[in-house]
């Protein structure tokens, strides 16, 4: 990733990703050519920036203010929440929102379809063909429906980002719509102002990457630092003091709040960690050690800490990934105390993982949420007694 980059930021055309880049016309699989290098600049310049990264800062907030509105209404009743189902729902809700300009109510037969198309997509773009490793074989992918499962995806997406594309040249379109991903691209397409001549297959696949990427990514990074936290109570305790004493009483975390949070940032760098070749005590989760070592950053640089990929081939939303994660944690800790399940202990969490390309726990979280401000007033009400 840095002495031979070059010589390694290829990528080979297997058949499932073939199919749903139409023909690896995309960020993530396209092979490293000149069109590629296009195709990326004019992410980079015109989606990924830090200033358009901060335009959907109203989005973001509005979806985690939903977020705390949920969960407060089961920690009312004590209820047991599964965190896993909810961060999925808020990471999709929110790439929608900014890639789309749409949301899809969590109970809609549209976010049911539209979960289980983008299921499907994530299992064909990691899916094992034989046909990639034995061409003369491929029989038996259709043979197994394989093929048939891969054009069904493949002809449900291109309807999907069809009725997208669509809803967005019409005039009287939603406000919503306006400086969404697909209205800049279309801008562009429109103007001719870019090196290459963007085609609607370049904007599919983008949108395509964007919902790949962007959804079960942040929402499994959350998962993983709850997980963790859950089970070191003494850094759920530091964290949770450092964000409720730095922005005090406020209905929620800001972005411009998570800024000045240096243990906190050090959680998320810790959740992202990895090897143990390089780490000492490397099972251990110990956010302190970022605090010794806060020069190492997760850009690209520190090659320790690569979570975004380095190189040409890095991640090009670091920044929107980043403000999603950091914004929904911050939040998730700021307004309510998490316990486990009555009878659960720490040494009970399963952290196995599941197999693919982001890798998800086996089993959802599940942990009980109480109100922290409601915790607290509780408190403040009640008279010295031995009650």
């Amino acid at each position: 990733m840095k002495t031979y980059d070059l010589a390694f930021c290829g990528r080979p055309s297997i058949l499932g990703k073939q199919k749903l880049s139409y023909n690896n016309q995309d960020i993530a699989t396209s092979p490293y050519n000149d069109h590629w290098k296009e195709l990326r600049k004019i992410c980079v310049s015109h989606l990924f920036s830090l200033k358009k990264v901060q335009s959907f800062i109203p989005i973001r907030e509005d979806e985690v203010s939903r977020m705390i509105k949920e969960i407060s209404q089961q920690a009312v009743t004590f209820r047991i929440t599964n965190l896993s189902s909810i961060m999925i729902s808020l990471t999709t809700t929110i790439i929608c929102r900014v890639a789309f300009g749409i949301r899809y109510d969590e109970e809609t037969r549209e976010m049911r379809n539209f979960n289980e198309l983008l299921k499907v997509t994530q299992e064909m773009l990691t899916a094992f063909f034989v046909s990639d490793y034995f061409p003369l074989l491929g029989w038996i992918d259709k043979l197994f429906g394989k093929t048939s499962r891969l054009e069904k995806n493949f002809k449900d997406l291109d309807e999907f980002y069809e009725g997208l594309i669509e809803k967005h040249l019409n005039p009287n379109r939603p406000k919503s719509m306006e400086e969404d991903i697909i209205d800049l691209l279309l801008q562009l397409k429109k103007e001719k102002s870019t090196p290459i001549d963007l085609t609607l297959d370049n904007i599919k696949v983008i949108i395509m990457n964007m919902l790949v990427a962007g959804t079960d990514t942040t929402a499994s990074t959350i998962i993983w630092a709850m997980t963790a936290l859950i089970a070191n109570p003494n850094a759920m305790k530091k964290v949770q003091a450092e964000i409720r004493e730095s922005v005090g009483k406020n209905s929620i975390v800001n972005e411009d709040n998570v800024q000045k949070l240096q243990y906190f940032k050090a959680v998320i760098k810790e959740t992202f960690r990895l090897d143990p070749e390089i780490w000492k005590n490397s099972k251990e989760f110990i956010p302190e050690r970022f605090l010794n070592n806060d020069n190492i950053d997760f850009k690209g640089q520190d090659f320790e800490l690569i979570p975004f990929g380095a190189g040409r081939r890095g991640c090009l939303a670091i920044a929107l990934g980043v403000a999603n994660v950091e914004l929904v944690l911050s939040n998730l800790l700021y307004t309510f105390d998490w316990e486990l399940p009555r009878g659960m202990k720490r040494e009970d969490i399963d952290t196995d993982s599941l197999p693919g390309i982001t890798p998800h726990m086996k089993k959802h979280l599940c942990l009980v949420p109480r109100n922290y401000h409601y915790s607290q007033e509780i408190k403040q009400d009640q008279p010295n007694s031995s009650i």
